[in-house]
């Protein structure tokens, strides 16, 4: 592992005011001194088919390069019908093909998510989960990051409010860093 830390961010979703889109911003600020956290945009990763796997679309390559780079992986996703959203299940499914080219092989990665129900992506971060299992990656366990209420945590610039939320983030990414180095 070179001298600084590379952490690939991304939210699984594509609304311009994500609240997930605005807790992986707020992590990125967290990134603690030789910690590099680039968010990446799902946007224009199409959807999968398995005709096209061998001739993938730009958007893909660039998301897989940045995967494979990267020493550790932050998704931040919602929860859609108890579940992760489809965006974020497209674009996983994508990187992970073909068969023998997953980039998240091995990798670490910590997971968040917000929603304005009660439950914060609890339901969604558990498949979540499963999905990694698949790809061999190494799940962090702890913190869990599920925010409730996002409406009322996030200002009108989109900065997290709430200090219980920006403290936990925090210790979120410090504790990637951390498995990131132990598992080097």
């Amino acid at each position: 592992m070179a001298d600084k830390v590379k952490i690939l961010g991304f939210a699984g979703s594509l609304r311009k005011g994500s609240f997930n889109k605005m807790l992986l911003r707020e992590a990125a600020g967290f990134a603690p001194e030789g910690v590099e956290l680039e968010v990446f945009d799902l946007e224009g990763i199409p959807l999968f088919n398995q005709d096209l796997e061998n001739d993938p679309h730009e958007k893909l390559k660039e998301f897989k390069a940045k995967v494979k780079a990267a020493d550790g992986i932050l998704i931040a996703t919602p929860e859609y019908n108890y579940s992760v959203p489809g965006v974020l299940k497209n674009a996983l499914d994508a990187a992970s093909r073909p068969y023998g080219t997953n980039p998240f092989e091995g990798k670490p990665v910590a997971i968040m998510g917000a929603s304005i129900g009660m439950l914060g992506t609890a339901r969604a971060q558990y498949h979540l989960r499963q999905t990694l299992v698949f790809f061999n990656a190494f799940p962090l366990n702890r913190p869990e990051i599920m925010v409730p209420f996002a409406e009322s945590k996030f200002d009108e610039n989109g900065r997290l409010k709430d200090d219980m939320t920006r403290d936990k983030v925090k210790e979120l990414v410090v504790e990637l860093v951390k498995w990131i180095k132990k598992l080097k």
